[in-house]
């Protein structure tokens, strides 16, 4: 089936910032799109996001060129070409931009144009995304937001986000209704101690804590609130972002006007997880700091879940250096960091291959798209991360895998937190 057409236009993300939906149509007329999000917390070895830089527009965030990008070279390399050919596709636009980055074209005029394509041959096949993307059958655990920090609320705390996960859930309704539990709870403690200020970019409350570590106190205080014991049936999740903590080979955590060594702070992330019912910590250390991630994964990574995400930005040569290095056991898969889809699934089977869990990711400026939640079940990746338990853009994705599993019917499988087994982590 050939493409017969490329087309685009400049749309929306949650944060109300411009971003690119690349339209793909078929020779029978079938469609397929492709919406692009926006990271707010960036690795330094991310894909180029192109923008134009016009601060007369949109404050210079329009994407004016990437759509004349994808309306011009991009479509007259893929017009006319097979749409089931995914590999071939994205390794001809890989070749066009001509760049390590994608920054002469955009990594969002790529992604938009890969994930269209991709849209656009299921549409054709009359299948649904994940079926035809791989043949997964594993419904996610889901790594939900409860409490937003870092940049994503303003610096208001430095931790970038107070997560938790359904450790005995037997379902994936059920991860949602412990979830919706405990998210609720916090809302009710908040509320009692008058702190309650409106949700952060992900949709988790907007934190009003005097320390980084109150966080916690809250946190476990809405788990148990919500009727169920921390660490035993719901743990949490942190993201620390340290990359946007580390200036001049110091960590600092502004909130309390404290700075660390690399020693320091690798020994202040162990003793959170030592201290608190923490099961998934994802960057405790800077993006290029090595020796960092080995300090913390040598102390912790055979009982927690130690997540690269700036550290790996779903690009597989850096994984591949932090499988020899053995500086985690998991990488954080964000569609946007690399570029395009084939490398996408390429990061996620090399992720599986090395014996480590691939964590599929949303990010902070999003869409009402649900390609994520497909990703995850097409490549059994096991866990999915997309910010919290409310605003559409998020339930968007969770209500899609409720989808997903009412489409496989009996095909259907869950093991939840039972898939850090399968990186041998042995949760206390």
């Amino acid at each position: 089936m050939k493409i017969t057409s490329l087309d685009a236009l400049q749309i929306f993300d949650s944060r109300g910032n411009p971003t690119v939906e690349v339209i793909a149509t078929l020779e029978d007329g079938t469609t397929g799109h492709g919406l692009v999000p926006s990271g707010a917390s960036t690795g330094h070895h991310e894909a180029l996001e192109l923008r134009d830089g016009d601060k007369t527009r949109f404050r210079g965030k329009s994407v004016f060129q990437a759509l004349s990008h994808v309306k011009g070279e991009i479509a007259r390399e893929v017009v006319g070409r097979d749409v089931f050919d995914q590999s071939g596709l994205d390794e001809a636009l890989i070749v066009l931009d001509g760049t390590p980055g994608k920054s002469r074209l955009g990594a969002n005029a790529i992604l938009g144009t890969s994930m269209a394509i991709a849209q656009a041959a299921a549409n054709a096949k009359r299948v649904p995304l994940f079926a035809s993307l791989g043949d997964g059958t594993l419904l996610p655990l889901p790594e939900i937001q409860i409490f937003g920090g870092g940049k994503h609320a303003q610096g208001r705390i430095d931790i970038q986000d107070f997560m938790i996960m359904a450790l005995t859930a037997q379902t994936y309704d059920e991860t949602l209704e412990v979830t919706a539990n405990v998210f609720h709870a916090a809302a009710d403690i908040m509320k009692r101690r008058g702190t309650l200020a409106g949700v952060a970019d992900e949709g988790g409350y907007w934190p009003v804590f005097d320390r980084n570590e109150d966080v916690f106190d809250a946190l476990i205080a809405a788990i148990e609130l919500a009727g169920y014991t921390p660490g035993r049936e719901v743990g949490i999740s942190l993201d620390i972002a340290a990359t946007d903590l580390y200036r001049d080979g110091f960590y600092t955590l502004g909130l309390e006007q404290r700075r660390f060594s690399t020693d320091e702070f690798a020994q202040l992330m162990i003793d959170w997880i030592e201290r608190y019912p923490i099961v998934s910590i994802e960057d405790p250390m800077a993006e290029d700091d090595w020796e960092g991630w080995k300090l913390v994964r040598q102390a912790i990574g055979h009982r927690c879940q130690l997540i690269g995400d700036d550290h790996f930005t779903t690009n597989l040569t850096r994984i591949e250096r932090g499988i020899a290095a053995n500086t985690a056991n998991a990488v954080l898969i964000k569609l946007n960091q690399i570029g395009t889809v084939t490398e996408t699934l390429a990061a996620i089977r090399r992720t599986q291959a090395a014996g480590w869990l691939p964590v599929v990711s949303a990010r902070s400026g999003e869409t009402e798209d649900a390609f994520i939640a497909h990703l995850a079940v097409a490549t059994n990746a096991g866990q999915l991360k997309v910010g919290s338990f409310s605003r559409s853009e998020r339930m968007a994705k969770w209500n899609e895998v409720l989808r997903i599993q009412r489409h496989l019917g009996h095909r259907a499988r869950f093991i939840g937190a039972g898939i850090f087994s399968n990186a041998g982590i042995q949760l206390p």
